[in-house]
């Protein structure tokens, strides 16, 4: 039941950013984002480049869902991230109408969990829409 419940989550998510289905438009594919968007390392305590992620901007009135935006060190947009708490899953929370970035198209999509961590200390699954290939996925260190 619960890899359902995730499968679904994922799914729409996907859709979302496939379709374009945002509330609000994300045209921030250079760093610093703006807006109501706040680097998550002068948030919590984390550093400013998170290997593997980049980068982190996020709203914190969005917390603890996000998005978060990812950025490479060139201050190109990789990613768009949603910190899913587990609890909000096994209570089968929706999360409809989760903003994605507008502009780059989605070459693929993590989903991982997470223990937790600064920002977002519960249990969590991270769900990547990355704008980057597989390849330069990885080489983000």
């Amino acid at each position: 039941m619960r890899q359902l419940i995730i499968s679904l989550i994922l799914s729409a998510l996907c859709l979302m950013a496939l379709l374009g289905n945002a509330s609000m438009s994300l045209a921030q594919e250079k760093a610093p984002p703006g807006g109501e968007f706040k680097k998550v390392s002068a948030l919590v305590q984390l550093p400013d480049f998170l290997p593997g992620l980049g980068t982190l901007y996020v709203n914190p009135a969005t917390l603890p869902a996000g998005p978060f935006l990812a950025y490479d060190r060139q201050g190109n947009l990789v990613s768009t991230v949603y910190m899913i708490p587990l609890k909000d899953i096994n209570d089968h929370k929706a999360f409809n109408n989760l903003t994605v970035a507008q502009g780059p198209k989605v070459d693929h999509v993590d989903m991982y969990y997470n223990a937790g961590h600064p920002g977002v200390p519960e249990p969590h699954y991270h769900v990547i829409l990355w704008y980057i290939s597989p390849e330069k996925t990885a080489a983000l260190k």
